[in-house]
């Protein structure tokens, strides 16, 4: 059975993509329907619940991600659920000074900081 993988973090780079090579199943809160205009509500809803339902959340917090806290909540509920946490945490964030994202690695099962190492960690998930 492929383990369900939860993407989250930063929606405009789209590096969601660069994952569909590997044999997981994944969920991407990217692939909610751009036509539906989703309130607050609605789209935290689908995203706690789609945790709720995975195996793994995969977490990547990019230098140029302005604030992260959508992630942070959803990578302390899947913690709180007893799911996996792996944690992408790139430097010299251009936003958010390090050491205040730093708390979210005390969350993570493990944590990274490059985003390939990341990758080739999840891949032994199959």
């Amino acid at each position: 059975m492929k383990s369900k993988v939860y993407l989250a973090g930063g929606m405009r780079s789209g590096w969601q993509s660069d994952l569909q090579s590997l044999n997981l199943d994944f969920i991407d809160p990217t692939d909610k329907e751009p036509e539906r205009n989703l309130s607050l509500n609605e789209y935290g809803s689908w995203d706690l619940h789609y945790v709720k339902n995975c195996d793994i959340v995969f977490a990547y917090m990019e230098k140029d991600n302005p604030a992260g806290t959508g992630m942070a909540v959803e990578i302390g509920y899947a913690k709180g659920l007893g799911k996996t946490v792996i944690l992408c945490l790139e430097e010299n964030n251009q936003h958010i000074n390090d050491r205040y994202l730093a708390f979210m690695k005390t969350v993570a099962d493990i944590t990274f900081k490059d985003f390939q190492e990341a990758v080739n960690y999840l891949k032994l998930f199959k």
